[in-house]
Order: C-alpha cells, then sequence, then structure tokens
C-alpha cells in the first residue's frame, strides 16, 4: 500500500475543539488537507476554525456541532458528511469521554454514556462514511482506542470496555477493507495533555476525596503535548501503520500486559507507588462535573 498522501484531501475529524483533535486539524491543514471538525463545544471548535483560516486561508474548513452520545443526532450528521463531502480521504474517530469509578460504583447510565460516545459513535461514523472513504483512491481510517485499550486497570471498567472494543472493530476493519486499499491504524495514546481530566464524570458512587487525590496524581503525569501526539499519529498515517503507541508510557504496560497478562495490574500499581511506571487513567481525579458527552479528547502518545 503507497504512502498516504495528505495534499488535497479532505479529512474528517471528531473531537475537534481541543486537545489532540485540535492539533490533529492544524497539522492537517499544514499539509495540504481540508477539513470537517466535528465537536459539541461550539466556542472552543470556532477558536480552533479561526486560527486555521488565518494560517491556511486556502484551506477549506467545515464544522458540525454536535453531541455524540446522541445516536439521532450523530446519524444526522453522517448523512450531510456524506451527502455534502463524497471523497472523504482521512476518517479520524477522535473524540472521547472518561468516566472514573469501579464497575460497581457507577450507575448503567453512567456506563453507557462511556460506551455511546468512545464506542458506538465511532461504529456509526465509520458505518455511515464507509463508502465515502471506499470512493476515494489511497484512503485511511483512524480510530483513537487508548493505552487502556491494551489493558485494564481497575476503577476504569467503562473506558477501558469502550477502548478494547474500539481496538478490536479496528483490528477486524483492517483486515476487512484491506483489498479495498483502505489503509487502518488503531492508535494508542497514554499520558497527553488534555483535557480529558476536566471533562470526564466522577461515578455516582465515588467519593470526591478519593477522586480528587487520584486526580492530583496523574495529572502530573500528562506530559506530552497534543501537538506531538497529533505528529506521532500522523506519521502513522502516511507510513500505513496499523498500530500506533505514543511514548513509553503506553509501550511499557503494553509489554507487560503481554508477558504477563493475568498479573500486569499488581506490578502497574505498584511501579506507580515507586514513580517507575505511570499509566494515566483518564478519568483520574475529575471534579463531579457533568458535561455532556465528546467535550474531551482522549489522552495520547510514539510510533511503536
Amino acid at each position: 500500500m503507497q504512502r498516504f498522501e495528505f495534499a488535497g484531501a479532505t479529512a474528517v475529524v471528531t473531537g475537534a475543539a481541543s486537545g489532540i483533535g485540535a492539533a490533529l486539524a492544524h497539522a492537517l491543514a499544514r499539509r495540504g488537507s481540508d477539513l470537517v471538525l466535528l465537536d459539541r463545544d461550539a466556542e472552543r471548535l470556532d477558536t480552533v476554525v479561526t486560527a486555521i483560516r488565518v494560517a491556511h486561508p486556502d484551506r477549506q474548513v467545515r464544522t458540525y456541532v454536535v453531541d455524540l452520545a446522541d445516536a439521532t443526532a450523530t446519524g444526522r450528521v453522517a448523512a450531510e458528511i456524506g451527502q455534502r463531502h463524497p471523497r472523504v480521504r482521512l476518517l479520524v474517530n477522535n473524540a472521547g469521554v472518561g468516566l472514573g469509578g469501579r464497575f460497581d460504583q457507577v450507575t448503567f447510565d453512567e456506563f453507557s454514556w462511556v460506551i455511546d460516545v468512545n464506542f458506538r459513535a465511532v461504529a456509526q461514523l465509520t458505518h455511515a462514511l464507509l463508502p465515502t472513504l471506499r470512493a476515494e483512491r489511497g484512503a485511511h481510517l483512524v480510530n483513537i482506542s487508548s493505552l487502556f485499550g491494551l489493558i485494564a486497570p481497575a476503577g476504569q471498567a467503562a473506558y477501558s470496555a469502550s477502548k478494547f472494543a474500539v481496538r478490536g472493530l479496528t483490528e477486524a476493519l483492517r483486515h476487512e477493507l484491506v483489498d479495498d486499499g483502505i489503509g487502518v491504524t488503531s492508535v494508542h495514546p497514554g499520558g497527553i495533555r488534555t483535557r480529558i481530566t476536566e471533562n470526564a464524570r466522577i461515578g455516582s458512587g465515588v467519593s470526591h476525596e478519593e477522586y480528587a487525590a487520584g486526580r492530583a496524581q496523574f495529572e502530573k503525569l500528562l506530559t506530552i503535548a497534543p501537538e506531538r501526539a497529533a505528529e506521532v499519529i500522523l506519521r502513522g498515517v502516511e507510513r500505513r501503520r496499523g498500530r500506533v503507541l505514543i511514548g513509553w508510557s503506553a509501550k511499557l504496560p503494553d509489554l507487560l500486559a503481554r508477558v504477563l497478562p493475568a498479573s500486569y495490574n499488581r506490578l502497574l500499581v505498584t511501579g506507580l507507588n515507586r514513580g517507575v511506571v505511570r499509566p494515566t487513567p483518564p478519568a483520574a481525579g475529575v471534579p463531579a462535573q457533568r458535561p455532556a458527552a465528546d467535550a474531551a479528547v482522549d489522552p495520547a502518545r510514539d510510533v511503536a
């Protein structure tokens, strides 16, 4: 499969108002791509678009304000994108949300909210836009999974379930779409400085004290700039990599999970307490906010 060509492409990016999504939008514009950007935060999305248009006045940029937790609204937007942009070359399912708490500390509605945004919306948009990808020679699909699509630590049942599902869907599509000439990349991030800890929800059964302590600890580990993550992702797309891990904080836990699939969690916790291993729960230590879905993007990290 030939390298991906960004120049002249139309790229769809979800969760584009901040973090990795915004960084991807800027990086794609620099590479010559026109943009279709989705997010629920209209104000922040407008800020991103204004900056892109100033820096790249020749780029075409269209936005859709949508809450990906709403399946009907997501379907409506996907249909409009398919009609207005019939030759999409790149789809990046980046938007994601976090939820802190063990499985027995969250309500099923809270659990379902994470699944809806992090997995159902990914599958729905991909399914709806697959005909447009097939119509464009050399197309590519990117699904942002997570470090927690490789490991599943305690306290992240909902998030890990959603991100493992994204990983499974992406791997299956990689095999199914190869004969169509469509590249497929699964991205597994680790410690990126994004707004996901600010916008994640706290499970109804989690004490604020417990969550605040976790947030203070894990926010220190968010050290990689979203711009760096975006460059790593797009380098992987250009080279048609099937899987991208960003940073050692994703690679080391992945290695531990391969070597010790049943007992890696104990080693990760021990290493974290000693400051050796740094897994980064996306929803660690989040205050009791209740933002709508799609307000934050997934944290991330170098090509494996």
